[in-house]
């Protein structure tokens, strides 16, 4: 079970697991629990994702059961995510139609942390993820957020161009949003449960909204 070996130095912390569904939700426990040893709540989520994506592909291109590493690395306002295992074949960006089912899964991780890389080591490789924390995660939150309604066609217009006035903002933000709920409402998720979490989220990081 992971989290029975935990070896933590300073701000580092390694947990051995074998490559099975039934391990990955056991992993993720370890990582969020990690993550409250260290007083970083605000990066479960993200982390959470990271994990369960990274052991996924284990599963899936090395094999079920293979012993692989979790590596959590916090230092600053960085913090660094890694997946060890003995395959030496890295995984790479590919394009995704809109029906794929499979292949989303780096493309998911690199919409939600600030960079990933795969090194090959001695034993295999290691795929790496760095989350942002504090102000760099605030701000990275809003670049993500703008580069959205920059691209958003609400209605499938034509794209905003030029200098983003602050209506135009305003309206193109609250079509996305309504788009939004509209998308998780059909996936049989609750829209105001939705809402509710995002708020939680928004609040829980002091100098967002400033």
């Amino acid at each position: 079970m992971p989290g029975d070996d935990v070896r933590e130095h300073r701000h580092r912390s390694v947990l051995p697991f074998a490559a099975a569904p039934a391990e990955v939700r056991l992993l993720r426990q370890a990582a969020t629990a990690q993550l409250g040893h260290w007083g970083l709540p605000q990066a479960v989520e993200e982390t959470e994702l990271v994990v369960t994506e990274l052991a996924s592909n284990v599963i899936k291109h090395v094999g079920e059961g293979t012993s692989a590493t979790l590596v959590l690395e916090w230092e600053g306002e960085r913090l660094r995510v890694e997946v060890h295992d003995k395959s030496r074949s890295t995984p790479s960006l590919s394009v995704v139609d809109c029906g794929d089912e499979c292949g989303r899964g780096l493309h998911l991780l690199a919409a939600v942390t600030t960079d990933w890389g795969t090194v090959l080591t001695a034993a295999g490789k290691s795929v790496w993820c760095e989350i942002a924390l504090g102000s760099e995660r605030a701000c990275q939150r809003v670049e993500r957020a703008a580069a959205a309604l920059q691209g958003y066609r609400p209605g499938g217009g034509t794209a905003l161009q030029g200098r983003l006035h602050d209506t135009a903002l305003k309206e193109s933000a609250v079509e996305l949003i309504a788009d939004l709920l509209h998308w998780t409402a059909s996936r049989g998720f609750d829209p105001d449960d939705i809402l509710d979490q995002a708020q939680l989220h928004y609040e829980a990081e002091p100098g967002i909204a400033a």
